[in-house]
């Protein structure tokens, strides 16, 4: 915290940092676990929509509940902005660009059409509960596996392009 603070119990900036970025206080954990339970019923919400018949049965109720959520996770973003004391540098961290992300397609599939189902990037905000379950001595395998994917990028896209070409090929009509 910057010296010209008041003292973090005085300050609303302090406590609410306390409580969005620490995940070893009571109310960081009720913080922490609030927001993936929110995360995950955005996921399912959005999945849900994804079923012509849900969607047909459900569909109102389910972009009302996404339109919640991505209000929710404005105010999450912003907060997260305006108690950090470098916001551009966690704008620019992994998970701000994730936060970012969570609600950036609700907004620009109101200006262009057909980017709604981008909103399952919502998803990677799962990866915060590595954080919150103090598991992030993990990511260090998730590098490993970063680099393995980077050096068999080739392959993968060998791969993935024939199978997109035989899925054109004997797709029996695409609509």
């Amino acid at each position: 915290m910057s010296t010209s603070l008041p003292p973090d119990h005085w300050h609303w900036r302090a406590r609410a940092q306390r409580v969005i970025f620490e995940a070893d206080t009571p109310a960081g954990k009720a913080f922490d676990l609030a927001l993936l339970v929110a995360i995950l019923a955005s996921v399912l919400a959005v999945c849900l929509e994804s079923v012509a018949s849900v969607r047909a049965e459900w569909g109102l109720w389910l972009r009302v509940v996404e339109w919640l959520f991505t209000l929710l996770f404005t105010i999450e973003y912003g907060l997260r902005l305006i108690t950090v004391q470098r916001p551009l540098r966690y704008a620019v961290s992994f998970f701000g660009v994730v936060d970012l992300l969570a609600v950036l397609p609700s907004y620009v599939g109101l200006l262009v059409p057909g980017t709604h189902a981008l909103i399952v990037v919502r998803a990677l905000r799962l990866l915060r509960v590595f954080r919150v379950l103090k598991l992030v001595r993990f990511l260090g395998e998730a590098n490993v596996l970063t680099l393995a994917l980077r050096r068999s990028a080739r392959k993968v896209m060998i791969f993935v392009g024939t199978v997109l070409t035989l899925v054109l090929i004997l797709a029996p009509e695409c609509t």
